[in-house]
């Protein structure tokens, strides 16, 4: 099932033009052409990359990305206009909307956090998480960010759902 959705995710990250059958084209961006970054140290805390980075053209809204976390690692907190959908492909990591629980997730699961929901995300201390990230930029914006997670936030205890 893992697979099929990591297929699903590759399918809406396409863009070399790939010619199927009935004359339709398919946009496919070949995993040895993808671009990886660092993730901006103003947006993120310890060690993060962002790779396959893309938007999509209207009509469509949809934005999205690979990141992978090492231990220790997190965004800042942050909103998305349209709300987010992470699927976690490896690793572990841990969570929060503000003044909520932090909750912990593994590769596999798969989160959603809704419009304007100030939240972060990232990988535990001691082990390493990659999430496909998809949002839906509204008047060309897909994200908020705002203040950085503090090591108190980071290291509070787990909540319960």
């Amino acid at each position: 099932m893992l697979n099929v959705l990591i297929s699903i995710a590759a399918l809406a990250a396409l863009p070399a033009a790939v010619s199927a059958q009935e004359g339709r084209n398919m946009d496919i961006t070949r995993k040895a052409d993808m671009k990886t970054v660092d993730g901006p140290e103003e947006y993120f805390t310890g060690k993060a990359t962002i790779t396959g980075q893309f938007q999509r053209e209207a009509p469509s809204r949809v934005t999205g990305a690979i990141v992978h976390f090492e231990p220790g690692a997190r965004t800042a907190w942050h909103t998305h206009p349209a709300g987010q959908t992470l699927i976690v492909t490896e690793g572990v990591g841990w969570t929060q909307v503000e003044g909520g629980p932090k909750l912990e997730f593994h590769a596999g699961d798969i989160l959603w956090c809704p419009s304007e929901h100030k939240h972060w995300h990232g990988a535990t201390p001691h082990e390493g998480m990659t999430h496909v990230a998809i949002q839906e930029a509204i008047d060309g914006k897909n994200v908020t960010w705002m203040e950085k997670v503090t090591d108190e936030q980071y290291n509070a205890p787990l909540g319960k759902e």
